[in-house]
């Protein structure tokens, strides 16, 4: 473990790798941006200038696969799927990146750093034609360095045909146009029109908009070998220092297996959001350590649900006996979790110890001390991106299904309960009760407390009886 020092003293430089847009986003992907999110968050409380590059891949085999089969040019499959990452974004109440470049618009960079490498003896284009450009593995010694491996040990790249590879492990830096593939989808370039390989455009946008050395570079543990072990060596043999740190998330998993699109096993996150409350989508996925694997289910998203329904209740009764609570300051513990390579879990621990002694002064009628832990409860939410009065949660995507009706819902529920005190207090019973059963069949419910009753929505698993 290191210590945390910046290159540049009071900033820190973030890129990680972004989508390739090439279907809807799930779970899997957007865990990756929950947990740069809260880094973000994190890092902006401690006091650095935080600036967060995050590409998007709109230019792939895939991407021209999928579209040639859905009969669209790629570009508009491309950037029907690019908007949909934003409004998963959105819908988890993650701050968009300072900038998100996409590999189409930085084809220059991207010949520029080939050519460097060329000159260098670390590249060459392949001698079959093709108008292939490779990287040579063997010229660069550390290659492997990252992810712990030799050479020898590694398996064969599957980038490419191997046909013009020096090594069958050397890797695409350029791929040639090909017979039949849209003229739209190549690139002039001194080897002939083509496209860039995957893992040359993050070095070349990284590059650019973080220079030759920055502080963080992550992605998904899957990105690791081989994409990021090719970052590194490419930047590097060009003469870069590159990432100072390196940061991989654990995957979600389903009935034990990595969560992907080629599994047929992703669980959308435009569907996700419909079944169960945003916030509590963004708490399952920030809770576990990031380099801890999920496994998905209805249940664990229901305990989320359950767990932040907990919160938000105490959140909301402490707030109605101290509504001016000062802010305060984030508990001691939970700056050291945090401080501790992001350790959620452990800063999810003190954001429980608060609301249970929060509850606990609530109990005793103990104001201060009740002001105090609203307090930093509201604190630490903020940090982790869950603040219910945050405007991610109270409009646009991130409001979650119906959130622009909810002033209307407000006024109807605050109708029907009056209808209810009026009927108790004319001692009608049934008629109370009737008001409080049809609210209940539409996940309404109630709860009386000496300050008057109060109304929230029922978890999916008290709706469904699960």
């Amino acid at each position: 473990m290191r210590d945390f020092v910046p290159v540049v003293p009071g900033q820190v430089s973030i890129y990680h790798c972004g989508l390739t847009v090439q279907s809807a986003p799930h779970v899997g992907h957007i865990r990756k941006e929950v947990v740069f999110d809260v880094l973000r968050r994190w890092l902006t409380h401690r006091g650095f200038a935080v600036t967060v590059i995050a590409n998007v891949t709109d230019i792939d085999d895939k991407i021209l696969t999928k579209s040639a089969e859905a009969g669209v040019p790629w570009f508009a499959h491309a950037y029907r799927f690019e908007r949909e990452l934003h409004d998963a974004y959105a819908a988890l109440g993650c701050e968009p990146p300072t900038y998100e470049p996409r590999a189409t618009g930085h084809i220059p960079e991207m010949v520029e750093l080939i050519e460097v490498l060329v000159e260098r003896g670390h590249a060459y284009a392949a001698d079959d034609g093709s108008g292939d450009v490779y990287f040579d593995v063997r010229s660069w010694p550390a290659y492997g360095s990252l992810s712990g491996q030799r050479i020898d040990d590694m398996e064969a790249a599957e980038d490419a045909d191997p046909r013009g590879k020096r090594d069958p492990r050397d890797f695409a830096l350029w791929k040639g146009h090909k017979p039949g593939e849209p003229a739209t989808a190549s690139w002039p370039t001194p080897w002939g029109r083509g496209r860039p390989g995957w893992h040359l455009e993050c070095s070349a946008m990284a590059g650019k908009y973080l220079g030759d050395e920055f502080d963080i570079h992550g992605g998904g543990l899957d990105l690791r070998f081989p994409h990021h072990e090719n970052e590194l060596a490419q930047s590097t043999a060009a003469g870069q220092r590159f990432a100072r740190f390196w940061m991989h998330n654990a995957w979600v998993t389903a009935a034990g297996e990595k969560m992907s699109k080629s599994l047929g096993n992703g669980a959308l996150v435009s569907e996700v959001t419909r079944a169960f409350p945003p916030r509590a989508v963004r708490f399952y996925l920030a809770q576990p350590h990031y380099r801890s694997a999920i496994e998905f289910s209805d249940d664990s998203l229901a305990e989320a649900t359950a767990a932040l329904a907990r919160i938000d209740g105490f959140v909301t009764r402490a707030a109605e006996l101290v509504p001016d609570a000062p802010a305060a300051a984030l508990p001691e513990a939970f700056v050291a979790a945090m401080d501790d390579d992001l350790s959620t879990p452990a800063a999810v621990a003190v954001l429980y110890a608060a609301v249970r002694d929060g509850n606990t002064a609530l109990d005793a009628g103990d104001l201060d001390a009740l002001a105090l832990h609203l307090g930093r409860t509201r604190a630490m939410l903020g940090v982790l991106g869950l603040d219910a009065d945050d405007p991610a949660w109270t409009r646009g995507a991130g409001a979650g299904p119906g959130q622009d009706y909810r002033p209307v819902v407000d006024g109807l529920v605050a109708a029907l309960v009056e209808q209810r005190a009026a009927a108790r207090a004319r001692k009608d019973y049934a008629a109370a009760d009737a008001v409080r059963d049809a609210l209940a069949a539409l996940g309404v419910v109630l709860e009386d407390t000496p300050r008057g009753t109060r109304w929230s929505l029922a978890s999916p698993s008290e709706t469904t009886g699960a």
